[in-house]
């Protein structure tokens, strides 16, 4: 799936001149990664196959998070308090919630928010100027490519008729959010 609105080239310019900020944020956002797969893990531990999926997920998100956190060290950078992600809180708040409802929407915009976050990964990946960071964005959004995919997966398994239109009022939404929000040197 592609997204609707590509991150503008002012956000590069921004994430590369003040990446420390980016990488904080970006901590914060493997953090809440894995807590929002156990979170899904434990509200809809009956659907077929979630829970294993996000028990997976989880661990390999927390993985990252170590990672991050390995580099912020590397820098002499803290991870201080999350300030919050408005693009996430913003998309999240397009959760409808009757319970059917609710599990295929968690999907959808946890899918989108990975997606967003791969092709912002990406762009990190093509300018920072060092290579070792190169490489490593790179790999991570690869990751966030399959995170992308295992939640559209999940989603077109929990309600195959509803999705495709779900879907697309989600994914205008976010196009919105990211053409409307101001930027911010954060991974969203």
């Amino acid at each position: 799936m592609e997204l609707l609105f590509p991150t503008p080239a002012v956000w590069v310019r921004l994430a590369v001149e003040r990446f420390d900020e980016v990488l904080v944020d970006h901590a914060h956002c493997e953090k809440k990664a894995a807590a929002h797969a156990l979170s899904l893990l434990v509200a809809f531990p009956e659907v077929p196959g979630l829970a294993r999926a996000m028990a997976r997920l989880a661990r390999e998100e927390a993985g990252h998070l170590a990672q991050v956190l390995a580099l912020l060290e590397k820098r002499g950078l803290e991870l201080g308090r999350d300030p919050g992600d408005p693009y996430a809180q913003a998309l999240q708040a397009h959760v409808r919630q009757p319970r059917a409802q609710r599990l295929l929407d968690r999907l959808l915009v946890s899918a989108l928010i990975e997606l967003r976050s791969r092709e912002r990964l990406e762009l990190l990946a093509e300018h920072l100027p060092e290579p070792e960071l190169r490489a490593f964005y790179l790999q991570l959004a690869g990751s966030e490519a399959g995170h992308g995919s295992l939640f559209l997966h999940l989603a077109r398994r929990a309600d195959p008729v509803a999705m495709d239109a779900r879907l697309a009022q989600l994914a205008a939404e976010e196009a919105r959010l990211v053409r409307e929000l101001p930027l911010r040197a954060a991974i969203h």
